[in-house]
């Protein structure tokens, strides 16, 4: 009987691997808006103050530019494609973490 004691550090590689590109469970990454304060002026399935994160989705489907167009704009804010209302700038909100938070937007249908 031969063991398989290789596959454990791979399977562990892979579990870190996934989790670096977001692979984490949804209402984590909605507590993660909600710490930064996303969820002030957002609500994944209705319009706040800004469009609901579903709509978001739906509006960028398919757009390749769609995370680094979305993601300047959760740093620097925005106005004009949703209405009269803009988005504020959010300098508490690093790069990388305005990508993760538009990454998981972009998931939800």
């Amino acid at each position: 009987m031969t063991h398989r004691t290789s596959s454990i550090p791979t399977l562990a590689a892979a579990l870190v691997a996934l989790s670096a590109f977001g692979a984490t469970p949804a209402f984590a990454q909605a507590d993660f808006a909600q710490k930064k304060n996303c969820m002030a002026c957002h609500a994944v399935d209705k319009k706040v103050l800004g469009p609901a994160y579903k709509d978001v989705a739906a509006k960028y489907a398919g757009q390749k530019d769609a995370v680094d167009k979305l993601s300047a704009k959760v740093v620097k804010g925005g106005s004009g494609v949703w209405g009269n209302v803009p988005m504020p700038a959010n300098p508490q909100v690093t790069d990388a973490e305005a990508k993760q938070l538009v990454q998981w937007i972009l998931t939800l249908k």
